[in-house]
């Protein structure tokens, strides 16, 4: 549909000059991309502003700009009047994108169920959690996030974890074309913010928890707008499953127009785990627990920590209201692996090798004190901290892994634009606080050989921080660098196991 009346029947706005009576050929905000026939919409970023852009766009034949700003502070509009170009003025340019977008697109979303799961850690485990389970119960279903789209058989890279609203409905509209039913998509607090899922209504929506993220520069000004945001999820959803374990729980459902219903390991809900146990078992690594509530059964999960617990609750209580039986959804969760969340490398019985995206020491921890209650031999803690950010980063994870790993591997992670050893540094000034043994090898796919050859019977070993990665980037250059990738080409070099 490419009638510009049409395409923003649902959007307030005011024609400035030309008319709303016009045929546009797509929908821009990049205008590196416009073309004959488009409409530019103006967004306002942290670092451009589209309205600077829009004598460009013109240029390239642009047939209507679309603007948030006074038309007076925009002085390339006059060449538009000059050349009968439409300008339309409305009051949020990514708010009217996200609708036109459904618009342009046909209303993908409507042709599924739509599942959208926010919070501050769980997200990428939970929509494998689902689309493991839906389609063992024959439901082709497709996925938007971190780790990319998925759209029903072809996989598409994102930039971001929830992309702009535009991305999001042409995902959409190739997940109704590839025949999928279902879409699970991780849906951030900045999507919220910036209206990239504007207009949706999610058939389920999913709240995992929160904890201090994203705070500052361009993201969110203070927690509480950071909460706010993920609250805004649950006033376009029909069905909202919340954490009630979480302090912030009543806060993000107190605005809530959804039905509501709870999931717990540790208070009263709708769907409470119980008897929950710790399992390693030869290869295997992961829980068992009992459910009480609206599902009664016993569970094991392929996936390790009580974290982990809550994630299948999630899915759980999800699964349960669409009406999936619950046998797939117990076979489902013994074979469930989320690429780069405490992922199971499978090399030899006598160690556990796990690959997680653990980027910061929160994350750092939880998993740390996790892994703890497998009683291993030790636990082995490989890890490095991105350049160009915070240097705090460094010195908190560098002391949590002394506090709570028995040893620790230092290596590089994405350095960007800092040197290595640098970044090494500042691990050691954080490490050397405590009494952690470690030590230093900078090539990360050394580091990952000594971990594997040197690895003791009863071990845990962790390679923390590039989870799901598939590049390395170093000197301004991205190279790619995919961890299982790394550990077979070890395996075959070394011919590990040789016993």
């Amino acid at each position: 549909m490419n009638d510009l009346k049409q395409l923003l029947k649902d959007v307030t706005y005011t024609v400035i000059t030309g008319t709303d009576e016009i045929r546009v050929t797509d929908l821009v905000i990049d205008s590196r991309k416009a073309k004959e026939g488009c409409a530019f919409f103006c967004f306002i970023g942290a670092n451009s502003d589209g309205h600077d852009y829009v004598q460009d766009v013109i240029q390239k034949g642009a047939a209507v700009i679309i603007i948030q700003k006074d038309p007076s502070e925009v002085p390339a509009l006059a060449e538009a009047a000059d050349k009968n170009i439409t300008v339309i003025q409305t009051a949020d340019t990514r708010y009217a994108l996200a609708l036109a977008s459904a618009q342009y697109f046909d209303q993908p979303a409507k042709k599924m169920t739509t599942i959208g799961i926010t919070g501050t850690k769980g997200k990428t485990s939970i929509t494998s959690f689902l689309q493991t389970i839906l389609e063992k119960a024959g439901h082709k279903t497709g996925t938007i996030g971190t780790v990319g789209a998925d759209v029903g058989g072809e996989f598409i890279k994102t930039e971001t974890t929830t992309p702009e609203s535009y991305d999001v409905e042409s995902f959409f509209a190739k997940m109704v074309e590839n025949g999928c039913e279902y879409c699970v998509m991780e849906v951030s607090s900045q999507a919220l913010k910036l209206n990239r899922v504007a207009g949706i209504t999610f058939d389920y929506a999913i709240f995992t928890n929160l904890s201090p993220d994203h705070i500052g520069g361009a993201e969110h000004k203070d927690f509480e707008e950071y909460v706010f945001c993920k609250s805004l999820l649950f006033r376009q959803c029909r069905k909202g499953f919340f954490n009630v374990d979480d302090e912030h729980f009543p806060a993000v459902s107190k605005d809530a127009t959804c039905e509501i219903r709870t999931f717990s390991c540790h208070s009263e809900s709708d769907l409470q785990a119980v008897d929950i146990e710790y399992l390693r078992e030869g290869d295997f690594i992961g829980m068992s627990f009992g459910t009480k509530g609206l599902v009664n059964d016993q569970f094991k999960i392929s996936a390790p920590g009580e974290f982990s617990v809550y994630n299948a609750l999630a899915a759980l209580i999800t699964a349960h209201a669409i009406g999936i039986d619950l046998q797939i959804m117990k076979e489902a969760f013994l074979h469930v692996q989320v690429k780069g969340r405490m992922e199971q490398v499978k090399i030899s019985p006598k160690f556990t090798l796990l690959i997680d995206y653990a980027h910061n020491a929160m994350a750092m921890e939880h998993i740390l004190l996790a892994m703890r209650k497998y009683n291993p031999k030790r636990i082995v803690s490989l890890f490095g901290c991105g350049g160009n950010r915070s240097k705090l980063r460094r010195f908190e994870m560098g002391e949590t892994s002394g506090k709570y790993a028995d040893f620790s591997i230092l290596t590089e992670d994405n350095s960007r634009l800092e040197k290595c050893e640098d970044i090494i540094a500042d691990i050691v000034t954080g490490i050397s606080k405590t009494d952690g043994e470690y030590i230093i090898i900078p090539d990360r796919k050394e580091a990952i050989k000594y971990s594997i050859l040197n690895a003791r019977e009863g071990d845990i070993v962790l390679l923390l921080g590039k989870g799901h990665e598939d590049y390395q980037d170093k000197n301004g250059v991205k190279t790619p660098f995919d961890e299982r990738v790394i550990i077979r080409e070890i395996l075959e070099e070394t011919g590990y196991p040789n016993e």
